[in-house]
């Protein structure tokens, strides 16, 4: 499929909004605690992020239907650089708290990405495109940590002032390269509803589609969990520093590079979907379970390779799965749900594993981590077994 001009400028976009925002990854949580902050605050202040865009992120994007979607993008990222720049120039916690609640509240980017892409491409294109934007994802993650962690040696300013820089690239190649493509409208007349509660009812009063929807739930928590806290856990278990970590973050991308952008179909046709889907939840908790007894960096290395091999074969088979749990008119509510599933995961992760690493030995995380994606698998074996009886 030939790509249009629209779709490599909104490509490359995403690839430098990601690495923007994952150059500074590796040293957030130990530029806070150098500030003097406990390991619960750096889980608030993680927190603090997902929490706003959770708010912003659906006005952002019916903003965008009704004034455009390039003054809204542009909106987004210029917070975004703004962020980047207070961070920078932080030397308290309050302006790093400020840092990531201005981004959090208007820099809804990747949403107003998203919803371009689905302008201008038609359904027939729309999976490999999405599938594209996926790869951009990763190679954004790819790059951004291993520079981050590196800089972040010399001076925690460096790769937030970097990060600041790519993003003002965006704002230009937004501003330069992007066309419009959605008329403004003369009346508007908006609906802010943040969280749409009567289809959350609908769906979770539906077995089917709720025990999915609880799957995804526990493995998007587990994945907020132990993501935003094993910085944390890293430095206290084997005393590693943010360069280390942001090794192996980028580690992480590159195997969920391969896994998802070349390996991912073969592996489904030899295991079919719903036993890959198990396989990769067990590697998620058997990898957990092993982090509460790691006691060198191989060991590390081995936790995380378990933890990223699964997490690339489960999470796209998940949101697939709940995708075709309803019928075609459904798809926007459906994913909608999901998505508000996954704030609010990110959102109780951070805060949960920041309070964890503050009051109990570190190992405590992967522990608890591994029992809440136990009880996804649970869940996803008495579903299998349920089908079979059925059938």
């Amino acid at each position: 499929m030939k790509l249009k001009k629209e779709f490599i400028t909104i490509f490359v976009i995403q690839i430098t909004e990601v690495l923007g925002f994952s150059l500074i990854l590796p040293f957030l949580p130990f530029y806070a605690e150098d500030l003097g902050a406990s390991p619960f605050m750096v889980g608030l202040i993680l927190t603090s992020f997902s929490l706003f865009q959770f708010i912003s992120a659906p006005i952002m994007g019916r903003l965008s239907d009704h004034y455009g979607r390039k003054p809204l993008l542009i909106f987004s990222q210029l917070s975004t650089f703004l962020s980047f720049l207070i961070l920078g120039f932080a030397g308290s916690l309050k302006m790093i708290f400020l840092s990531r609640i201005v981004d959090g509240l208007l820099g809804s980017n990747f949403t107003i990405a998203q919803a371009y892409l689905s302008d201008i491409s038609t359904k027939k294109q729309r999976s490999r495109i999405f599938g594209l934007s996926g790869m951009a994802f990763g190679l954004g993650f790819l790059v951004g940590p291993a520079i981050g962690g590196f800089l972040s040696q010399f001076s925690y300013s460096i790769p937030a002032f970097l990060a600041a820089g790519v993003s003002f690239i965006t704002i230009l190649t937004t501003l330069i390269f992007l066309p419009e493509t959605v008329k403004r409208r003369k009346e508007i007349k908006l609906d802010l509803e943040i969280f749409n509660l009567s289809q959350f009812k609908k769906y979770f009063s539906e077995q089917k589609v709720a025990n999915k929807l609880w799957i995804f739930f526990t493995f998007i928590l587990t994945h907020a969990l132990w993501v935003s806290t094993f910085a944390l856990y890293a430095r206290r278990q084997l005393n590693l520093n943010s360069s280390d970590i942001g090794y192996m973050l980028a580690y992480i991308g590159l195997i969920t590079i391969i896994l998802r952008g070349f390996l991912l179909g073969k592996i489904i046709k030899l295991f079919g979907e719903n036993k890959l889907k198990i396989i990769g939840i067990a590697l998620v908790m058997i990898g957990l379970l092993f982090s509460t007894i790691v006691i060198n960096y191989r060991m590390f290395l081995g936790v995380m390779t378990l933890f990223a091999v699964g997490n690339g074969f489960s999470r796209p088979l998940l949101t697939a799965g709940i995708s075709k749990s309803v019928s075609g008119q459904e798809q926007g509510a459906i994913l909608g749900v999901s998505n508000s599933l996954g704030s609010l995961s990110r959102i109780i992760g951070p805060l949960a594993g920041g309070f964890i690493i503050n009051y109990f030995p570190p190992g405590v995380l992967g522990f608890v981590a591994a029992f809440i994606m136990a009880i996804g698998l649970t869940l996803m074996l008495k579903s299998q077994k349920q089908f079979w009886i059925n059938a």
